[in-house]
């Protein structure tokens, strides 16, 4: 019965547990791209690094609250910073709207054209972040590690392996049950919810009801910029700061929106947990785990590795190409690309 207990301890510390923050974090980013898509029409290629931007502009911040002694322990400074990130990169998408797909949106340009100037987009804030806050990580993360710890789990329970859980992995999930809520909620209760969710069903009738476009991609652009500096500054937190890693996942966060159905915001949700169990299951090593479970007969020499983890965003690319070819528009049935 121990061994079961520890076998399942690990399996949660290290599978479970990880899979929940990061598929928390992949669905908020998820979010943001299929809001953009299900109300502008289009892929925004610029959201890994939309997110770069307001994680960077959250940790400047924090930086500076933390210089003059600002702290909310035992939770991080940065909680103090984010609303002033999530503005920076209001800021930031209205300008980018303002100033690029305004205009191509005027000249009623194919969905095409505004996926390649997102692209432009991307490279612009890319440079932009690497130029202010540098291309090497950096740690922003203060206030209490941890909620429960590995030593004082072992020795209350006997067993021995321990399980841990980090303060940002319980806030990842925590804020993003909230949002989630809050999301849902706005989009169904509100008159600008209605209004977006209008607009995307149908364009031209929106507009013959009398719907203001100005005001449904304004409001559609500050929850992806919301959405995007939130879920930055949470696997930031979690992980580390890194211009470059934010570029990548881009692929598992669009991979998540497809798989769940890009469009529909809860399938984006159920997409972002997918792609993040599948990636954590096939680079997890089974070794210490099975021999919990097996007879000393049967245990394994090696790691029992699927996958290593320097190939993880490869799970999300062949995930994204069987789901295309088998079922284009995901799970909940969203639009096809």
């Amino acid at each position: 019965m121990a061994d079961l207990l520890n076998a399942l301890v690990l399996f949660a510390n290290f599978v479970l547990i990880p899979g929940l923050s990061y598929g928390a974090q992949l669905a908020l980013g998820a979010l943001g791209v299929t809001l953009v898509y299900g109300v502008l029409r289009f892929s925004n290629f610029a959201h890994g690094d939309t997110m770069a931007f307001g994680a960077m502009a959250t940790i400047l911040v924090t930086w500076w609250l933390q210089a003059r002694g600002f702290h909310i322990h035992p939770l991080p400074t940065a909680l103090l910073g984010l609303p002033f990130g999530i503005a920076a990169t209001v800021l930031l998408c209205m300008l980018v709207e303002r100033t690029v797909y305004r205009y191509y949106r005027h000249k009623k340009s194919p969905p095409l054209v505004f996926m390649i100037a997102s692209v432009g987009v991307m490279l612009i804030i890319n440079g932009v972040v690497r130029f202010v806050i540098g291309a090497d990580d950096r740690q922003f993360a203060d206030g209490q590690r941890f909620l429960i710890k590995a030593r004082d789990f072992k020795q209350a329970t006997g067993l021995s392996e321990g399980l841990s859980l980090k303060v940002s992995q319980g806030l990842t999930i925590v804020i993003a049950i909230l949002l989630v809520i809050a999301l849902f909620w706005f989009l169904q209760k509100t008159r600008s919810g209605k209004a977006m969710r209008a607009f995307s069903d149908n364009e031209e009738l929106a507009l013959l009801s009398g719907i203001d476009p100005l005001r449904v991609v304004r409001m559609t652009w500050i929850l992806a910029a919301a959405l995007a500096t939130i879920a930055g500054t949470l696997y930031g937190l979690d992980k580390s700061f890194k211009p470059f890693t934010y570029h990548q996942l881009l692929l598992p966060i669009f991979a998540a929106a497809i798989v769940g159905g890009i469009g529909k915001p809860h399938g984006a949700i159920a997409g972002g947990f997918v792609i993040a169990f599948s990636e954590v299951t096939i680079t997890y090593a089974y070794k210490k785990f099975l021999i919990y479970l097996l007879p000393a007969a049967w245990q394994p020499h090696g790691l029992v590795q699927l996958l290593s983890t320097d190939y993880k965003f490869a799970v999300s690319f062949i995930i994204l190409v069987i789901v295309l070819l088998a079922c284009p528009t995901g799970i909940f049935r969203g639009r096809v690309l």
